[in-house]
């Protein structure tokens, strides 16, 4: 229910999700787009107000880089300064941490934006005749089209037509479609969510399809429907072929960053590493150049894409690999004692269980990279009930414009 039409409010600071909150006499109005300092305009309904008119700008407000700003959902912030914008980033960690009654210096934001993402995702759906391909209008499920976008990797320029063709190819089924677009070094990855099955018919219009954007490899739920050239990425000295929509870091130099950071933490004289939810081997290939590893992912397909990678490179220490739910059965603390450190770099949900484990255990170091500083300050607050100090928090940021944030926190058991 509307409860004030055109209400001017003053905006006090930002939320974690980067909307203007501002105080009123029915409490606190959260106002997307809105910056802290600024006089506006708005249309309230309960809690939230659409932003109708800045009547005072804030000297923090910049113009945006993409004309679609505001009504494509895909960022939130390309209306702040750097200054603000690295500022209300870095909060977000400090204040989930203060949540969980965690202390630890924060350090200064690493940019790790790079070149652009990597892989980008558009959605697909009839409307009319035709298929609408793009990305989800802000705080809707509409769609709007993309023709291009200034925060992806140059690699992904010819995305957004590569997705409307293969869409095409694919609209006589009605169904909503997610199409993966991952960009490698040798063209366009491309893995479509939602269709179900292929038949033989569609599979050829796929894969000729494909021939004709010059794709490296086309898939459906992981299932390959052809693949041309290996889609290779690089990880330290390995060239790894991940499986189709396999996990990645969203970008390049977001993945440098942060396996730079773990490596800064690593003690020198490491010789036995674990690497738990290790993926297809973003961090292990990087360790594997100074210690031995333990790698261990619930990942069938990561796993085997890792070993095979192994198998082919020179120069790095033995790579050992598990397929092993850390959800359910985490390792345990006879397990966790033969290794000099462990590096945890979960999914959002965070690893409480294995961080359980590790609170019971005599490893030294933990190295935690994480997705989400929620779930990161819960399992930082069991590791140092453990006995771990958290020497402290550096966020990364490779997903420039959006809520999202990074960060590798550094664990060191204190002496007794």
């Amino acid at each position: 229910m509307t409860l004030a039409m055109n209400e001017i409010l003053v905006v006090a600071r930002l939320g974690q999700r980067g909307d203007g909150i501002a105080p009123s006499e029915t409490g606190d109005v959260f106002v997307p787009y809105a910056l802290p300092g600024e006089t506006v305009r708005v249309v309230r309904d309960g809690e939230r107000g659409q932003l109708v008119e800045i009547i005072t700008p804030a000297d923090s407000r910049i113009a945006a880089i993409c004309p679609l700003f505001t009504r494509c959902g895909g960022c939130a912030a390309q209306h702040m300064a750097p200054g603000l914008y690295r500022e209300w980033k870095r909060r977000q960690v400090e204040t989930a941490l203060s949540r969980a009654g965690v202390t630890a210096p924060v350090a200064e934001i690493v940019d790790g934006h790079g070149a652009g993402r990597r892989r980008v995702t558009f959605h697909a759906r009839r409307e009319g005749p035709g298929m609408l391909v793009g990305f989800m209008v802000a705080r809707s499920h509409d769609l709007i089209a993309i023709p291009a976008c200034p925060v992806l990797a140059p690699g992904l320029a010819r995305a957004p037509a590569a997705a409307q063709l293969i869409a095409n190819r694919l609209g006589g089924s009605n169904k909503p479609l997610d199409l993966q677009v991952t960009a490698s070094e040798a063209g366009l990855d491309i893995d479509i969510r939602g269709h179900g099955p292929a038949g033989d018919k569609l599979r050829l219009s796929l894969t000729e399809a494909a021939e004709r954007l010059d794709l490296a490899r086309l898939s459906m739920h992981g299932d390959i429907v052809v693949e041309r050239r290996p889609p290779q990425q690089r990880m330290g000295k390995a060239m790894v072929g991940p499986a189709p929509g396999g996990f990645l870091q969203a970008t390049t130099a977001g993945e440098d960053a942060i396996a730079a950071l773990v490596l800064a933490a690593l003690p020198i004289k490491a010789k036995r590493v674990a690497d738990l939810f290790a993926g297809c081997g973003p961090i292990s290939f990087r360790l594997a150049e100074r210690a031995q590893v333990l790698a261990v992912e619930s990942d069938k397909a990561a796993v085997l894409a890792l070993t095979r990678a192994a198998a082919a490179t020179q120069g790095l220490k033995p790579i050992a690999s598990e397929v092993r739910d850390l959800f359910r059965r985490p390792l345990l603390e006879h397990e966790l004692n033969g290794f000099d450190a462990v590096v945890l770099d979960p999914p959002r949900a965070g690893a409480e269980a294995q961080a359980k484990r590790l609170a019971a255990a005599k490893t030294g170091t933990v190295i935690y990279v994480s997705c989400d500083a929620a779930t990161f300050a819960r399992d930082a607050a069991i590791l140092i009930a453990g006995g771990y100090a958290l020497e402290g928090v550096t966020p990364v940021d490779q997903f420039r414009y959006s809520a999202h944030i990074e960060l590798v926190g550094v664990f060191r058991r204190r002496k007794k």
